[in-house]
């Protein structure tokens, strides 16, 4: 057999948690993480190219990328923390340079940033060290290294003075510090009076000029490293900022909403200014701004107002090289984009944020089904919400959230229907061209996995340990299939939906017979517990894998093979149409393919 490769086409999901998580590449393509790769995504042609994590990484912490929009540096975590730039001018995104701390070890590094002529790296390491490192990375050599602050007050991010190689900028909670790179050494050379502010965001506006947003939702302005005045969020003229006297500290102020992205352009800055919302400030003299407008993340038609998109908090903000688009992400894993040249067109009206992609899920993932007739799949998640997916076209079809958290998903054979298992119901749905709604509901609380036979005449659904059986057209529980005595954890139908396999956290996997709900094979292995259990292409066979690291393939209620995994668990399983590869999902995130029929020992391709 020739060897088989899985391989990503398209990713719908951002991952949350990483450090300047969305980048514009130029004026069409944005960068940013998902999973355990970061996503290069033409917002405009819909294509994606894919740059995988290092193997043994245990997460992505930050993305920086250069001026020039050539170089993409990823971050990473792992016994050892490295960071990885990527010359994104070559087509399949291969390795530049892997930079590490040299003789220090350091477990993260938190935040990074390019110098303005894109030869020089910095990088934030976390605790204990807390040290920022100045790369030559295209020599992979360490030019500096300075300890910048404590665990007590941690670094929110660090940059290069846009005008200049050598100067640093660091700041965080009660840390607002500028470096200077001199003769092999890092030098501060200012020390501001920010002990009980905590800073969360900058940007550099001039030379010498930084603004900072804190946690209290004031915008401070420092000049030569010395914090001296504050910009008001108000759209008032004359009214933008205020000088700071001299016997004032620097610490007062009321308590407002969070500052947690700024990032300045040719007319101004643009910063957060609360939940669901960018303010756009000008600037109207040498050191004078005047916020011009505001946009905002409004909800979209399918929030039931349990989580408001308004609600979200804005992560990042970026702009493309030309300053046509913004875009940022959000704390619940959104991404959104808006035209600067089309809103200057709507002085009059509210402005607010588009889907830069498709609308994602914020939360945990708990169910997918794919449909047999129709290019769609559908997902559910903690994040209360159902979404159709038409994996040709790579948009939602169709979305809508609820109150409750759904932990399972069906999709109907014909596309019309989803059966979804909310934390109250299981709940039969209609999906409409503009709506999910619900026809029949079932007494069912906390359903965690349910199946459509083929046909589309009955299906199943998990109470626990019983497996019923109902029928489609008439609704009744035509069937109980008793017999685990732990949870069952999946199930599903042999292609003529005579026989239903399953298997659970008691160790067990049962045939049954659909029509005389007798149980015709059991297979159980004490300790093991088991998440995913199929037939094979011809249904002569059972796959299953649990938590014993090992895949079996089972035949007449006896084990036929077992091919041994790594220290990585298999979760879940599937069978390719042609019936010669096994792919296994991982509990490390990776999918991999697995000859058919099963070697005698491990052999797949992560």
């Amino acid at each position: 057999m020739s060897t088989v490769l899985s391989q990503p086409h398209f990713i719908f999901g951002l991952r949350k948690g990483v450090k300047n998580n969305l980048c514009f590449v130029d004026e069409q393509t944005v960068v940013f993480p998902s999973g355990n790769s970061c996503v290069i995504h033409n917002t405009v042609k819909r294509w994606q190219r894919f740059i995988p994590g290092l193997e043994g990484s245990l997460g992505l912490r930050a993305l920086a990328l250069s001026p020039n929009q050539r170089y993409l540096a990823v971050s990473e975590k792992a016994e050892e923390a490295s960071i990885t730039v990527f010359d994104l001018h070559q087509e399949h995104g291969m390795k530049k340079k892997v930079l590490t701390a040299g003789d220090f070890l350091v477990q993260e590094f938190l935040c990074m940033a390019f110098s303005p002529d894109s030869k020089y790296l910095i990088g934030q390491s976390g605790a204990p060290e807390w040290l920022l490192i100045f790369w030559s990375w295209e020599k992979n050599k360490v030019l500096a290294t300075v300890k910048t602050t404590n665990s007590n007050n941690p670094i929110s991010q660090i940059s290069f003075s846009p005008h200049n190689n050598m100067q640093v900028c660091v700041s965080g909670k009660g840390v607002f510090k500028l470096f200077r790179y001199s003769e092999g050494n890092l030098k501060q050379n200012s020390i501001a009076k920010v002990e009980s502010i905590n800073i969360l965001c900058h940007t550099w506006v001039s030379e010498g000029r930084v603004i900072a947003g804190t946690d209290t939702g004031r915008l401070l302005v420092s000049e030569s490293g010395d914090v001296r005045r504050e910009i008001k969020m108000s759209s008032e003229p004359g009214q933008g900022q205020t000088e700071r006297k001299k016997k004032r500290n620097v610490t007062e102020g009321v308590a407002k909403c969070c500052v947690t992205a700024v990032l300045s352009y040719s007319k101004g800055f643009v910063c957060s200014s609360g939940p669901g919302t960018v303010s756009l400030f000008e600037q109207i003299e040498l050191d004078v701004y005047r916020k011009s407008r505001e946009i905002q993340i409004l909800p979209a038609p399918a929030s039931s107002g349990s989580a408001p998109a308004q609600c979200q908090e804005i992560d990042t903000i970026c702009m493309s090289p030309a300053e046509e688009t913004l875009a940022v992400s959000t704390d619940r894993g959104q991404l959104y984009s808006i035209n600067l040249s089309s809103a200057e067109m709507k002085r009059e009206e509210q402005l607010q944020f588009d889907f830069l992609s498709q609308p994602f899920h914020s939360d945990s993932i708990t169910g997918l089904s794919i449909c047999i007739r129709k290019p769609f799949m559908a997902t559910s998640s903690l994040d209360c919400s159902v979404r159709i997916w038409n994996y040709e076209t790579k948009e939602v079809e169709l979305y809508k959230e609820f109150q409750q958290e759904a932990f399972s998903v069906a999709l109907h054979p014909t596309g019309l229907f989803v059966l979804v298992g909310f934390s109250d119901k299981l709940r039969l749905m209609n999906l409409f061209i503009n709506d999910i709604s619900t026809f029949k509901e079932f007494e069912l609380p906390g359903c965690r996995e349910c199946a459509f036979s083929h046909g589309g005449h009955r299906f199943a659904a998990v109470d626990g340990s019983v497996i019923h059986i109902y029928s489609f057209t008439s609704f009744e529980n035509i069937l109980n299939l008793n017999g685990h005595f732990g949870k069952v954890r999946n199930v599903e139908w042999s292609f003529d939906d005579s026989r239903l396999v399953s298997c659970g956290t008691d160790g067990a996997v049962y045939e049954w017979n659909t029509h005389t709900g007798k149980l015709e094979c059991e297979t159980v292995l004490q300790g093991c517990s088991y998440s995913g259990a199929t037939f094979s292409w011809d249904y002569k066979t059972v796959l299953a894998v649990g938590s014993d690291l090992i895949l079996r393939e089972i035949q007449d209620c006896q084990v036929l093979r077992e091919v041994p995994a790594d220290v990585v668990a298999h979760t879940a399983l599937a069978v390719s149409q042609s019936g010669r590869v096994v792919f296994t999902g991982t509990a490390g995130g990776t999918v991999r393919a697995v000859k058919y029929p099963l070697p005698d020992q491990k052999e797949w391709i992560t």
